[in-house]
C-alpha cells in the first residue's frame, strides 16, 4: 500500500509548500533558519533563551554569521519568525533539531538537550513531518535515542513521520562558506525519509551529499573533526619537541606545505576551543566502549591539546624569569584575545580563558584586550570570570605591563603598538613574525 504521509511530504515539498521549524537558534540553527527564510521557506524558529527572544524582537542579530539587514528582510517579508511557543511545532512539515551537544565534567555525552527537544516535538509532532537531527553526537543516537523518544507520540517512524539526521558544517568567521555553499551531508532513516531529507535540503543549500544512512552520516561528523584534533595535537607536540631543539616549528610547517602531494599543514595554538573539535572526538570514545574498544589516537590527542595551556604558563614564566627574574606572582600580564579564534567573538571552550583563570590562580595580576570581547559572559566552566572588561588599546602602556601573552590573534589588534612597548611578548599564533614585526622581544609558544 502507498503511505500516505509520504506521499503528501513529498508532494509539498516538490511544491514549496512546507513550513520548516528550527529548534535551536544559535550558532547552528539562526544562520540555517535565516538561509531557508531567504530562499522562501516559511520558517519558524524555537528557542527557550529570553535573550535571544528579545534581540530578535528588536530586529538585532546576535550571531557573526547573520547580518542584521538579513535578519530584518525576512522578518519583514514574513518568512521568518521565532517563538518559544513549541505547540507550533504542530505547524511544521519539517523540523530541524540544532541543540547542544555537551560533553559532563567526567567527558561522557551530554544528550539531555537532545532528549527535553526529542520529547517536546513528540507533544506536538503530527503525521506526514520530517524531524532531521542536525546536533553532532555519536553513531547510533538517531536510531537508538531520537526515534525511540519520538514513538511516544503515538506515531511510527517511517510510516506516519520521517526522521533524518544532517549533522551542521558551521564555520564560524570563514567568510567564504556559508550556510548555503557548505555541501550539506544527508541521511535519512530508510529509503522514503532519505529521500525527504534529501529534496528539503536541495532547497535550503547548494548542494546536498546524500550517505547511506543516520549512522554513516553521525560518524561522518565525527571524523571530521577527529581529524583535526588528532593532527592539530601532532603539531602541538611536534612544536614542544622542536622548541627543545632550537627549530622554530612555524617554518617547518611552512617548508612541508611547499610539498604539493602528501602533505596538509595544521597549526599550533595554545590549546583547542569551539563547540566541536575539543568535545566531538569524545563521543566517539565513549560509544567505542560499548564495543569494548578503546580510542586510543582520541585519547593521545586529547591529553596533548588539553595540555597546552600549561605549556604556554610555563614559557611565559621562564620568560619573566629571564627578564624579570620572577615568576608570575604580582607579575602583571595582558592577554590578547579571549575568543577562541581570530576574527570572531565565540567564546565556546577557548583555550585563551583558562590561560587567563590559570594566570589568576597562580597569582598573576592578569588583564586582557579583545576588540570583539568588551565583557566576559557567563562560562559554565569560569564563573568567576564573568564580567570581566577588556582593556581599552589606547590605555595600554609600557609601564602598566610586565609581558604580553598573545593567545588570540585578531586582525584588529595594532601589533605593531604592541612591539612598540618593548617589553617580552609570549606569541602563541606567531602573528609577530607574520607581521615582519621586530622579534627581539617575542618569544614563540
Amino acid at each position: 500500500m502507498p503511505n500516505t504521509s509520504y506521499e503528501q511530504l513529498k508532494t509539498r515539498l516538490q511544491n514549496r509548500e512546507i513550513t520548516l521549524g528550527v529548534i535551536g537558534l544559535g550558532y547552528v540553527g539562526l544562520p540555517l533558519a535565516i538561509t531557508a527564510a531567504r530562499r522562501g521557506i516559511n520558517t519558524i524558529g524555537f528557542d527557550i533563551d529570553p535573550r535571544k527572544m528579545a534581540l530578535l524582537d528588536a530586529g538585532t542579530t546576535y550571531i557573526e554569521a547573520v547580518s542584521t539587514e538579513a535578519l530584518r528582510e525576512v522578518a519583514s517579508q514574513k518568512s521568518f519568525s521565532w517563538t518559544a511557543d513549541f505547540s507550533r511545532i504542530k505547524d511544521c512539515d519539517v523540523i530541524v533539531i540544532c541543540v547542544p551537544t555537551p560533553l559532563t565534567q567526567y567527558r561522557d555525552p551530554d544528550l539531555s538537550f537532545v532528549e527535553n527537544t526529542a520529547r517536546e516535538i513528540a507533544k506536538h509532532l503530527r503525521a506526514g513531518a520530517l524531524v532531521s537531527l542536525e546536533s553532532t553526537t555519536y553513531p547510533g543516537t538517531t536510531v537508538e535515542l531520537v526515534i525511540p523518544i519520538l514513538e511516544t507520540s503515538g506515531l511510527q517512524a517511517g510510516k506516519d513521520f520521517f526522521v533524518g539526521f544532517s549533522p551542521e558544517r558551521e564555520d564560524p568567521g570563514n567568510a567564504t562558506f556559508r550556510t548555503a555553499t557548505i555541501p550539506k551531508v544527508v541521511s535519512g532513516d530508510g529509503p522514503q525519509a532519505g529521500e525527504l531529507a534529501t529534496m528539503f535540503y536541495a532547497m535550503v543549500v547548494d548542494k546536498v551529499v546524500t550517505v547511506a544512512s543516520t549512522q554513516v552520516a553521525e560518524a561522518v561528523k565525527i571524523t571530521e573533526n577527529i581529524f583535526r584534533a588528532v593532527n592539530i595535537a601532532l603539531v602541538n607536540e611536534l612544536k614542544v619537541i622542536f622548541d627543545a631543539m632550537g627549530i622554530d616549528v612555524w617554518d617547518v610547517i611552512d617548508g612541508a606545505a611547499t610539498k604539493p602531494f602528501g602533505y596538509m599543514p595544521f597549526y599550533p595554538g595554545p590549546g583547542l576551543g569551539g563547540h566541536c573539535i575539543p568535545i566531538d572526538p569524545y563521543y566517539l570514545s565513549w560509544k567505542a566502549k560499548e564495543y569494548g574498544l578503546n580510542t586510543r589516537f582520541i585519547e593521545l590527542a586529547g591529553e596533548i591539546n588539553v595540555a597546552m595551556p600549561r605549556y604556554v604558563i610555563s614559557r611565559l614564566r621562564e620568560v619573566l624569569d629571564r627578564a624579570h627574574g620572577k615568576g608570575l606572582r604580582g607579575t602583571r600580564i595582558l592577554l590578547i584575545g579571549v575568543s577562541y579564534k581570530k576574527n570572531i567573538s565565540d567564546m565556546r571552550e577557548s583555550p585563551s580563558v583558562e590561560l587567563l583563570e590559570m594566570l589568576l590562580e597562580q597569582g598573576a595580576d592578569a588583564k586582557f584586550h579583545d576588540p570583539l570581547v568588551e565583557h566576559l559572559p557567563r562560562m559554565r566552566n569560569y564563573p568567576k570570570l564573568e564580567g570581566m572588561a577588556s582593556v581599552p588599546f589606547e590605555q595600554v602602556k609600557a609601564e602598566d605591563y610586565d609581558a604580553v601573552l598573545i593567545a588570540t590573534d585578531h586582525d584588529a589588534v595594532d601589533y605593531g603598538h604592541l612591539a612598540g612597548l618593548g617589553i617580552p611578548i609570549v606569541d602563541t599564533r606567531n602573528v609577530m613574525a607574520r607581521k615582519g614585526l621586530p622579534m627581539d622581544n617575542v618569544t614563540k609558544a
